[in-house]
Formats: structure tokens, C-alpha cells, sequence
């Protein structure tokens, strides 16, 4: 009768001087090691199989094609992790609240599986059309992208990207990422022409004012410089979207007045282009509106994955996050599934309020995480 070290005669083989599991040498003899084990293939399930250098997958995984191990990673409700400049950042920086197409990458990774199709109704310069090209060559493979933009700016901007992306990548050797599709309209419009059902993961980050004119105003609005001395005690307004750059900063960290109105909700500008303003309530209303519609397009086992930043203002935090959850799970067919949270280390950070309150300075952004409900 063969004794049970039998099973692990393998990891015995390869040990160190003092008699521990040596996996840098079972590495290099081509063995599967993970979490400091070699692992015994012939173990594994019918539906398991081991993919070197990434662990075990286990192939009834609907939701993405990561591994046991990259799904462990992948849980963690905060995505503590830098995203340095990079894909031509100079470029998409004119845009305010574009996100760092690596970073997309990634959520698309945790939601979809390669060959499915990512929905962007509010695409800006591309973030997340990038991020399915990148997943082909840095993630689990390459995903089809459709996004929506009505202003012919940032596609264009998209495009140059693209182009500038894969001039440089060809230099190196590297295979040029995919170009995806990009529809030039209202989003309210162009869902019209998407199948319903037809689209595994929807991934935006929604405008809550309207970025265009934020844009052209910026440099006319008054704002302060977060510097010791400068805060004179007056109420000031911090927000959390603006503009996000590769490493979480920019100018989206400037201190920018948005009025009360009278029934004490926010003013926001309109996500149309309009010069009317909405209320937050009228701005929640307008957002759940759309996602009820986008939702249509979602396959029943898709996921809806969504950026939005908080708000501080008049020394008051606006819980953005929550309201916008809360106002898209009574309209759509949605359940809100996880909160995530993709904070930079690296973020620069300011001294607001100093010395008279204290007043957060945003290092964070959330991402909402719906899933369809049973039978919608």
C-alpha cells in the first residue's frame, strides 16, 4: 500500500537546503505551482483545468474567464492601484473625466468573458473601447466594443489615440490593439439600433453635469488653490469627477461653486448640452431613465458596471454614489450587486479647509456593480 506521501512525492523532490518546498526550482523544471504547491493535475475535476502562470480554471465560471486565484485577487472590494500616464494621456487629458484605459481593462476582465461585447453609452475619448483592445493582450482576451459620443471632439481624439497607440507599439514590436466602434450621437438615440440582449457588459461613467461645458468654463469659473493660507473659512465645494487622470489627480481637484437652488437641491448642467440646469432629483430621474433603457440591450446573465464620484459642497458631502444606486435600482431592472472602490495611493493631495474645517480631499472613485434581476 502505496503511504500518502505518494500523492506529494512531487513537491518532496524540490526542496531547499532546509528541506522546505522549493517552487523557484519547481518552476523551472515546468511543474504547476501555485501558492507555494505543486499541483497534482491528475487531481483536478473533469471541469478543471491548470492554465501555466495563471492557476486553475474552472470552466462553469460564467462570469469571466479568470482563474480561481485571479478571481480571489479580483474580489477585493478596493482597487488599490496606480495607473501611471500612459496611452497617449496628453491627448485624452482634454477630456475631464476620462479613466485610464488599463483600468477599464481590468473590470472588463472581471466582468466578461473574451469575445463578448462591452456597451459605453457615454464614451468620451474611449477609455473603455482601449480596454477591451488592451484585454487582448494584457488580460483574458479581446472583448468588441461599441460606445456612444455626441461630441465629435473626443471621438476624434479617440481615434488620433488609437493611431499614436499603435505607431508606438509597432516601433516596439508590439501587436497594434483593436480599433472599436465608436457612434457618434445621443445615447438615448443609438440604443435604439442595439439588439436587446445582444451586449454581456455595459461599462461607463456617467456625466452628472454636462462635461462640455465644464470644459469651456473651467478656466473662467473662480476657484481657489489648495495651498495652507488660502481658505479663509468660507464654505467651499469640492467634487469628485471632473477631471480623473491616469493617476487619479487633475484639475478635477479645484474647488468649483455649484448653486443651491431654492428647494435646496443642486443645480447640475444638463447631460443633453442644453443651457438649462437640472436639480439633482431632476439629474437621478434622467440617469435612471436611460440605464432603464440601456438595460434592455444587457444580456439576462450581463452586468451593468458603473463610475461615479462623490460630492462635497457647502460643508456637506453629497452621497452621489448611493442616490445614483438607489434611483436605478426603483427604475430598472437592476440589483446593485457590489461596491467598489478604485482608490490611487499615488494621488496627490490637498489642504482644503485648512485650518477652519475639515474638508475631504477625493482620492477615490466608486464603481457600481448591477446585475440583472431574475426574469428581466
Amino acid at each position: 500500500m502505496a503511504d500518502d506521501g505518494d500523492r506529494h512525492r512531487q513537491s518532496r523532490l524540490f526542496t531547499d537546503e532546509d528541506g522546505d518546498f522549493d517552487a523557484d526550482r519547481a518552476r523551472e523544471e515546468s511543474l504547476p505551482v501555485e501558492d507555494g504547491e505543486v499541483i497534482d493535475t491528475d487531481e483536478l475535476a473533469d471541469h478543471q483545468r491548470y492554465i501555466e502562470g495563471r492557476g486553475v480554471y474552472d470552466e462553469r465560471n460564467r462570469v469571466n474567464d479568470l482563474t480561481g486565484k485571479e478571481w480571489k485577487f479580483a474580489t477585493k472590494s478596493v482597487i488599490d492601484e496606480s495607473y501611471p500616464p500612459a496611452v497617449q494621456h496628453d491627448l485624452r487629458s482634454e477630456h475631464g473625466g476620462q479613466k485610464p484605459p488599463r483600468l477599464c481593462a481590468d473590470l472588463i476582465d472581471r466582468f466578461s468573458k473574451a469575445g463578448d461585447t462591452v456597451l459605453d453609452p457615454f464614451a468620451g475619448v474611449g477609455g473603455t473601447l482601449l480596454g477591451a483592445s488592451f484585454c487582448e493582450h494584457e488580460g483574458t482576451g479581446l472583448r468588441e466594443a461599441i460606445g456612444f459620443e455626441r461630441t465629435e471632439r473626443w471621438i476624434e481624439i479617440y481615434r488620433e489615440v488609437l493611431e499614436q497607440e499603435n505607431d508606438e507599439r509597432r516601433a516596439r514590436g508590439e501587436p497594434p490593439l483593436a480599433e472599436q466602434e465608436l457612434r457618434h450621437g445621443d445615447c438615448a438615440d443609438l440604443i435604439e439600433d442595439v439588439p436587446d440582449d445582444s451586449v454581456d457588459l455595459l461599462l461607463t461613467d456617467v456625466p452628472y453635469w454636462d462635461m462640455d461645458e465644464l470644459e469651456q468654463t473651467r478656466n473662467e469659473r473662480e476657484t481657489r488653490e489648495s495651498k495652507l493660507g488660502s481658505f479663509d473659512g468660507a464654505a467651499t465645494t469640492a467634487t469628485a469627477g471632473g477631471d480623473i487622470d491616469d493617476r487619479g489627480g487633475g484639475t478635477g481637484d479645484a474647488v468649483t461653486d455649484i448653486d443651491d437652488t431654492a428647494d435646496g437641491d443642486d443645480d447640475f448642467e444638463t447631460t443633453d448640452g442644453s443651457d438649462d440646469h437640472q436639480t439633482k432629483a431632476e439629474w437621478l430621474a434622467d440617469m435612471a431613465g436611460k440605464f432603464d433603457r440601456f438595460t434592455e440591450a444587457v444580456a439576462p446573465d450581463g452586468h451593468v458596471v458603473v463610475f461615479i464620484g462623490d460630492m462635497y459642497r457647502e460643508q456637506s458631502y453629497e452621497f452621489l454614489s448611493a442616490d445614483l444606486a438607489r434611483a436605478i435600482e426603483s427604475t430598472a431592472p437592476l440589483t446593485l450587486a457590489a461596491t467598489l472602490i478604485w482608490y490611487d495611493p499615488t494621488k496627490d493631495l490637498h489642504v482644503y479647509g485648512y485650518p477652519f474645517s475639515f474638508v475631504p480631499s477625493m482620492v477615490h472613485q466608486n464603481v457600481l456593480v448591477f446585475r440583472l434581476e431574475d426574469g428581466a
